[in-house]
């Protein structure tokens, strides 16, 4: 007869309540159990002296015997100090992208990367030509500029051009 400890579920719909069983490994999960030796209410705060409830000389006999935990239980157990911690296996990696996808993405980036890099560039040449420019455009702009600040005083006519007129 192969004994395991889990957990036997109890209480309301919505309202779950667990008994910690040692159960024979082929009873159903809710039926036959061999000896109750703890609860657990998953209802209450995790810091609640009422959440887990262990009979911890009961469980060290019936592992001494050879009842295995269920994975949850191990857990339940571990914190309480009764065993190791159990391993956490690693888990599948199923949600990451697939290898194709992760060269399309990089070439992605290279393109980005190649585009950065020649908008870098022609923005440091048209910086480069604008440093230049400037010097031979300003005397060009200064007469401009002085003959537009006159012809509107040569157009507006002034009264006495009104009237003669």
């Amino acid at each position: 007869m192969s004994l395991r400890i889990r957990l036997a579920r109890g209480g309301a719909k919505k309202r779950p309540f667990y008994r910690v069983v040692i159960a024979d490994s082929r009873s159903p999960r809710d039926g036959r159990y061999v000896e109750k030796v703890g609860t657990y209410n998953p209802m209450v705060a995790k810091d609640h002296p009422d959440r887990v409830t262990l009979v911890e000389d009961r469980i060290k006999y019936w592992m001494g015997v050879g009842a295995l935990p269920s994975d949850r239980v191990a857990r339940m157990l571990a914190a309480a100090g009764l065993m190791e911690k159990p391993a956490i296996p690693e888990q599948t990696k199923k949600d990451e992208p697939r290898a194709k996808t992760v060269e399309r993405r990089k070439e992605a980036e290279e393109k980005a990367k190649e585009k950065e890099a020649a908008a870098k560039q022609a923005a440091e040449e048209a910086a480069a030509a604008a440093k230049e420019a400037p010097a031979e455009e300003a005397p060009a702009e200064a007469p401009a500029e002085e003959a537009a600040k006159e012809a509107p005083a040569e157009e507006a006519p002034t009264g006495e051009e009104k009237a003669a007129g």
